[in-house]
């Protein structure tokens, strides 16, 4: 649950993202030097591009190499492959004041009941996550729930047939049930954003939710990618029907996770991209978004999740320019395991909410999202040698 003891105050820390010490306090040598070189590798472009077909291939023909992408790739990004295998990663977390989103990351599934079990194991991380101010929030994918054909033919406002019907009934009714057991268990829980094409039945779904569920409390927080042009607007239009309607909006700001895919499928069908012109575009509304959420923080809810220094810096400024206090608990700051520890740790140690995305899941399974990351991370300019250059400084300051 998200914590209730409010400072009266704002922290009066010195924040400073460049502290490897408190940035990498919860890292052994053996860690710190396994992501050193797991991310000189991430930075050899070849190898991101090469890695994911061999991985798979080898995968496939039942080449032993299981254990070498656990103990590497899997162990940076990852907390396990099970919810009790990740208590290791909630612990070391935990004595570093981060909090653990814990992120079931299995993908691509397509049956009624793969997405029944995903709603019993997104169930399963809520029951985890009760009591435990560790484990502070929870998250889950509409189309780990659903079929995405399905949520593509709602989006386009094409007629169901009877069965389609049926089968809508089911996806809104497991995600009620996930719903009804955070709101029970008193854990919020985020439901994270999709492809374009889909997304508008998913904020639907989601303002239903948080109609039903943050009436007192902040429960369900939908999810806004700010690389599309038309997303601070809709944030700002969820906070007028949740003021007129008296629920609390929870809004988790993300810049996004699918920009290729998004641009090749508006080119070749000839629609208007959805995504902004440019990155200045992108961070001037986000940054916007956080600005217009800390103004009207009594009745909305924001999970910042970001890897941008600057927009970490700026909700920062912003608590106490407001004298808001840094661990009011409807802020957090959010990354994922494995990235940017330099801000999550130093954020916390600042008395600030920050709780990390921690996925988890068979490899096979999760392979998917690691490529992703991996793919993610050479695609960000600066990203890897601000990374690297971190870790090289701490493995000096240490002498390993």
């Amino acid at each position: 649950m998200l914590s209730s003891n409010i400072d009266p105050a704002p922290t009066k820390g010195k924040l400073s993202f460049d502290n490897t010490e408190v940035a990498f306090r919860h890292s052994s040598n053996t860690d710190l030097k396994r992501a050193y070189w797991l991310f000189r590798a991430i930075n050899v472009n070849f190898l991101v591009k090469v890695g994911p077909p061999m991985t798979n291939f080898a995968m496939n023909i039942g080449l032993p190499i299981k254990g070498l992408i656990k103990a590497t790739i899997f162990k940076q990004f990852c907390g396990g492959e099970t919810i009790s295998e990740c208590d290791g990663t909630i612990k070391n977390l935990s004595s570093g004041k981060v909090g653990t989103i814990l992120d079931y990351s299995v993908e691509g599934e397509d049956d009624e009941q793969v997405f029944d079990e995903t709603r019993d194991e997104i169930i399963r991380t809520i029951i985890r996550a009760t009591g435990d101010p560790a484990v502070p929030i929870t998250v889950f994918k509409v189309t780990g729930v659903g079929r995405f054909g399905l949520l593509e033919k709602l989006d386009a406002k094409e007629t169901l047939t009877a069965d389609e019907e049926q089968e809508w009934q089911k996806v809104q009714a497991r995600v009620k049930a996930i719903c009804d057991k955070a709101y029970n268990a008193g854990v919020p829980v985020m439901i994270d954003a999709e492809e374009s094409w889909i997304q508008e039945t998913i904020d639907l779904l989601a303002l239903n939710m948080m109609r039903a569920y943050n009436k007192d409390k902040i429960i369900v927080y939908n999810t806004y990618q700010l690389y599309r042009h038309d997303k601070l607007a809709s944030l700002k239009a969820d906070y007028a029907i949740a003021e007129q309607e008296g629920f609390i909006l929870g809004a988790k700001l993300v810049r996004g996770a699918y920009m290729e895919k998004e641009r090749k499928r508006a080119a070749e069908r000839g629609y208007t991209s959805p995504i902004q012109p440019n990155k200045a575009s992108s961070d001037r509304d986000y940054d916007d978004a956080v600005r217009f959420s800390v103004q009207h923080i009594d009745k909305l809810a924001i999970v910042v999740g970001t890897h941008n220094e600057n927009s970490c810096k700026l909700l920062a400024d912003l608590l106490d320019e407001q004298k808001i206090p840094h661990n009011h608990p409807h802020v957090y700051c959010s990354q994922l395991l494995g990235m940017s520890d330099n801000l999550s740790f130093n954020l916390a140690n600042a008395g600030y909410n920050v709780a990390k995305y921690v996925p988890y899941g068979p490899v096979k399974a999760v392979l998917p999202y690691l490529f992703r990351r991996a793919q993610e991370n050479t695609a960000i300019a600066g990203q890897m040698s601000r990374e690297l250059g971190l870790i090289m400084k701490e493995k000096t300051r240490r002498g390993v």
